[in-house]
């Protein structure tokens, strides 16, 4: 693991052998964090973003945050990755001075985290330098040290003409794991797996960012637009959201998408998604997993006995919405982010049981997933944030975006249409791409 901060400089750990900044011990004043209001600046906080690179974001519906600048950054891999970004977080926040004169989720320092599938998939911490948010309507700034405000902003390009190639699973491939998947679950080695696939797009020019995230926020104003070193997507599914003592989660599992335009609208697809016993079957699964986590730190879980349906624009889940309070004893171990990584990986996401679906994964899905399909969001100073799954993801990297997809596969599934699945389920990435 390394953690690079630009200043100060932070150990992993605690420990002996570690040497604090001069903040910490009272050599040097301590590093000032600032949040005011800022009414004279937009609230379109993604056209806000002045660099085509080392973009972050978390934002719904025009709120949320979105940050630039570099002041430290953890990177990680192994079982206790939360645990040690949890850690680096708290001692890091120790040595700043925090002036907040806007109350409110998001206000004080932040720090925005993308944890890795596999515990050997590398997680990553950066805390920007500036972060620009909004609430309720009204933006603040936060910003680390001594930086401006906003600078110069280049504009917007357009990656060119796009080539799309096969990446780690090419379609025929993955059709066949689906295959071996449905016959390994009928006979009894588990419930439900989730695969995923890889498809790999190269552009004319390098990819700015902000282009891509401009198009999936107007094509996807109700999921959350995130990005975090390079993974961009807008994910429907809100895996963690703490404020306060208040815990909720979005469930999603189970999907459908209309064979004609129009049956979004007539209610075809929902209805016939609310009669699928396979999707309930797999939506049940995913329920299970987040509330069994979630019913441990809270005595009030709030569960709904039924799904309803999420429509989006080009496909429609089951989705439940959970919620609770946190018991005041669960202390740091109910942080946003240590109750992400408990739940993690959902059976949305994994499969069921989670240990014979991971094993699952490990033999019939022939790539890494790295951050994709994993906690992926944002922490405030107090353990408060917003986590959701890295879904509808690419990573970008230059010139190159590696985009993901999977599907939750049962003994009923149908390699065919998951596999069809799978390919609706690029097509924010692949249209945010062509413009």
């Amino acid at each position: 693991m390394s953690a690079s901060p630009a200043e100060p400089a932070i150990p992993a750990h605690p420990s002996p052998a570690a040497t604090w900044p001069a903040a910490a011990t009272g050599a040097a004043a301590a590093v000032m964090v600032r949040t005011v209001a800022a009414p004279g600046l937009p609230a379109d906080l993604i056209s806000s973003l002045p660099t085509p690179t080392g973009t972050l974001s978390f934002v719904s519906e025009g709120e949320g945050l979105v940050g630039w600048g570099e002041f430290a950054r953890f990177t990680t891999s192994g079982p206790t990755a939360a645990e040690d970004i949890d850690r680096w977080w708290t001692d890091l926040c120790a040595t700043l001075d925090v002036q907040v004169d806007v109350e409110g989720a998001g206000t004080g320092p932040v720090v925005f985290v993308s944890l890795g599938f596999a515990d050997d998939d590398e997680s990553v911490a950066i805390v920007p330098r500036t972060v620009l948010g909004c609430r309720d309507g009204r933006t603040f700034i936060t910003t680390v040290g001594p930086v401006p405000a906003l600078t110069g902003r280049e504009p917007v390009r357009a990656p060119g003409q796009i080539s799309y190639s096969d990446a780690s699973v090419s379609i025929g491939d993955y059709t066949g794991a689906v295959g071996q998947a449905v016959e390994r679950i009928k006979a009894g080695e588990a419930d439900k797996v989730v695969l995923a696939r890889d498809l790999l797009a190269t552009a004319a020019e390098p990819v700015d960012q902000r282009f891509l995230l401009r198009r999936l926020a107007d094509s996807y104003p109700t999921c959350w637009t995130f990005a975090v070193d390079g993974l961009l997507g807008a994910t429907p599914e809100m895996l963690l959201r703490r404020e306060g003592n208040e815990v909720s989660s979005r469930v999603l599992a189970g999907t459908a998408w209309p064979e004609r335009a129009g049956e979004h609208t007539t209610g075809r697809v929902a209805t016939g998604l609310l009669a699928s016993a396979k999707d309930l079957s797999e939506h049940a699964y995913a329920v299970s997993s987040v509330s069994d986590v979630l019913g441990r730190i809270s005595s009030d879980l709030r569960v709904p006995r039924h799904p309803h349906v999420l429509p989006l624009a080009n496909l429609t889940h089951l989705a439940t919405d959970i919620h609770g309070t946190i018991d005041p004893a669960a202390g740091r171990a109910s942080s946003a982010l240590m109750l992400a990584a408990r739940l993690h990986p959902t059976a949305a996401v994994g499969g069921s049981p989670a240990s014979a679906a991971k094993r699952l994964i490990a033999e019939l899905e022939p790539m890494r997933r790295g951050r994709y399909a994993a906690p992926v969001g944002w922490m405030s100073a107090d353990g408060d944030g917003e986590f959701g799954i890295a879904l509808r993801c690419a990573q970008v990297s230059d010139r190159q975006v590696r985009m993901f997809a999977g599907c939750g596969i049962m003994a009923g599934s149908d390699p065919e249409v998951e596999a069809r699945e799978a390919q609706i389920k690029m097509i924010p990435i692949r249209d945010a791409l062509e413009g």
